[in-house]
């Protein structure tokens, strides 16, 4: 009797768990409850159509934060974002520490997987990605970046913020969790996790006046020590561009420490990029092209 009253309150006790902690049980293996994931006696067991569960509701509740957040950059204007420019000012850290005076460059960004960085005031050191690709591009012409680097930017793009609010959130893999008020930095934040299929996780930090996002949050394993890492990135100083609200400086952190810094001069969205700065090897010269397009912009 004593045995069988012990597995009765040990199935309780998971079930009870399971309804508090609901991003837990998704880490762990098990559908988050509020799912559709199958079970062996689904088929067996009635639908109870008008209850609703604590998944069911916490899902809910993160989904629509991250709709605000939507909304707040700029709505269906920011889903369809096609390209990115921008120009600005990079600093990195070492420790927490300046390593750098500071170094100028021009982003471009054409999704889903295309990205051009350029650097120095002639803009004659670029780095090319494309798809699962990198180039650094020099007067030598164009050779491999090196696959630790490679590997860290494919990572960062992965879980990337306009990859999270464009990709991930559509994807029926992945599961949603509203954590409630965290602080972000120094300011108070709404904090949303997602946990895609790869149990990968991220958490969002919204602001809960403006509903922007203020910070990302996320944790890997670094194949070569297996230890976890953690890298986060604060998003400050929103200004409406074309319609869109935009981060105009953006810090990252790396196990605690921040690593860089990069301050917008300038941001421009949907101009259409010339598919040759792509292309490692088509001899794109980038000042000559501004040349020429300021040339053209006089005429009209």
């Amino acid at each position: 009797m004593r045995y069988w009253l012990f597995i009765v309150l040990m199935a309780s006790t998971v079930v009870i768990y399971r309804e508090a902690n609901p991003r837990a049980a998704a880490q762990n293996g098990a559908p988050p409850l509020g799912s559709t994931a199958a079970t062996p006696n689904d088929k067996e067991k009635p639908h109870n159509q008008g209850k609703q569960t604590l998944g069911d509701e916490n899902s809910r509740k993160a989904r629509a934060l991250i709709e605000q957040a939507i909304q707040a950059l700029g709505g269906q204007a920011y889903l369809n974002i096609h390209d990115i420019e921008q120009e600005g000012r990079t600093y990195s850290f070492y420790h927490g520490r300046p390593s750098s005076n500071g170094v100028l460059f021009w982003r471009f960004v054409e999704y889903p997987d295309k990205e051009r960085v350029e650097f120095t005031k002639e803009r004659d050191v670029a780095v090319v990605y494309v798809g699962d690709k990198a180039s650094e591009v020099t007067y030598k012409g164009p050779h491999p970046i090196d696959k630790k680097d490679l590997d860290d930017y494919l990572r960062r793009r992965r879980f990337s913020l306009d990859t999270v609010l464009r990709t991930w959130i559509n994807d029926p893999g992945v599961a949603l969790f509203y954590d409630g008020t965290a602080l972000a930095g120094n300011v108070l934040a709404q904090q949303v996790t997602l946990i895609n299929s790869r149990n990968e996780a991220v958490d969002l930090f919204f602001d809960p006046d403006t509903h922007l996002p203020i910070k990302k949050s996320y944790v890997w394993r670094d194949p070569a020590d297996q230890q976890r890492d953690t890298e986060e990135e604060i998003y400050d100083n929103y200004r409406p561009v074309e319609g869109l609200m935009t981060p105009w400086d953006i810090t990252r952190f790396y196990n605690g420490d921040m690593q860089n810094q990069r301050f917008l001069h300038a941001v421009h969205f949907n101009q259409g990029l010339n598919d040759a700065m792509f292309d490692p090897n088509s001899g794109y010269n980038p000042i000559k092209e501004e040349e020429k397009r300021q040339k053209e912009s006089k005429k009209h």
